[in-house]
């Protein structure tokens, strides 16, 4: 158990350690100079070269990189080129509103899932669950962007339930914040629901098909109690699986979805200082996603272990 614990931490060291090297290396090769950019194209060539030992881009690369990483852990990624701003203060800030809004929808996604899933699979055989099958289908082709632009045209345009856009923070305004957040959950929940309702219907309809579920069956449990009893657990392996994918693909849609809703997100940050060719801000943003999705794999490593206790002790 130790053993599996410390390779799975030792992979995911490696993992990041090659990710920063990747995001690294891929800012140094985009054409342009960030100096130059930063002061214009008629600025003089003594003072780009002045902003450039300045931010440290005259020195060996190997020298930036480890600069950046030393930045990175002590979570001081430097200064914006052109506003001058902190990069930290800005990531903190926006990371907390994309964490909102990923948990909400996957909270979200999970609670529309489990039951549509685990119904899809009983009544494989019946009318209601293939129908059920048949439109979790067209769920899985929707954009979620393209479901955010329905929704607002419904729900905030024609209904005006609630706004079309905008935040409001969770302490000052509760009411406001969840208005706002309602449309774009339910945009990034809706498509996600239907992915993992798929997989929950493959697999417990695998797990019904075993011979200790038809064992358990034949000592008097009715299927529903036996498949809870004995199958959902053996079931629950391909779903964290898939369930972690998809945490992964909230965190990469919620850029998209930030700027539909006009959100101040992490995404919009990204968006943002793309167009402003804020090279150092673009690199940490994209860094602290890229540590997100491996540390999730990382946490779905674990959860195998605790889910069959056959990992743990198989060599």
């Amino acid at each position: 158990m130790i053993l599996r614990l410390l390779q799975r931490l030792l992979v995911l060291v490696l993992s990041l350690v090659a990710a920063s090297l990747v995001v690294f290396g891929f800012m140094r090769v985009l054409p342009g100079d960030p100096a130059r950019v930063a002061l214009g194209i008629n600025a003089s060539d003594d003072a780009v070269a002045r902003l450039r030992e300045q931010f440290g881009l005259d020195r060996p690369v190997v020298v930036q990189y480890l600069d950046w990483v030393r930045g990175l852990v002590t979570l001081d990624p430097g200064i914006e080129f052109v506003s001058k701003a902190q990069i930290g203060p800005q990531i903190a800030d926006r990371l907390q509103v994309t964490l909102l809004l990923v948990l909400a929808a996957m909270i979200l996604a999970l609670i529309i899932a489990l039951p549509v899933g685990l119904w899809m699979a009983v009544r494989h055989r019946h009318w209601d669950g293939v129908a059920m099958s048949a439109l979790s289908q067209v769920g899985v082709a929707i954009p979620a962007f393209l479901a955010a632009i329905v929704l607002i045209s419904i729900f905030a345009v024609r209904l005006g339930w609630v706004p079309s856009g905008g935040w409001a923070v969770p302490a000052q305004d509760p009411l406001g914040f969840l208005q706002r957040l309602a449309l774009p959950a339910i945009s990034l929940a809706l498509v996600q629901a239907a992915v993992l309702a798929r997989y929950i219907r493959s697999a417990v309809l695998d797990v019904l098909r075993e011979d200790y579920l038809r064992t358990a069956r034949a000592k008097g449990l009715r299927p529903v109690q036996a498949l809870v009893r004995h199958g959902l657990r053996n079931a629950a392996v391909p779903v964290v699986t898939v369930l972690g994918l998809q945490l992964a693909t909230l965190l990469i849609g919620a850029v998209v979805i930030e700027r539909v809703f006009v959100i101040p997100g992490l995404g919009s940050l990204l968006l943002d200082s793309v167009a402003k060719r804020e090279l150092l801000t673009v690199q940490a943003v994209v860094m602290v996603l890229v540590v997100a999705v491996l540390v999730i794999n990382f946490v779905v490593d674990l959860l195998y272990l605790v889910i069959d206790p056959r990992l743990r002790t198989s060599r």
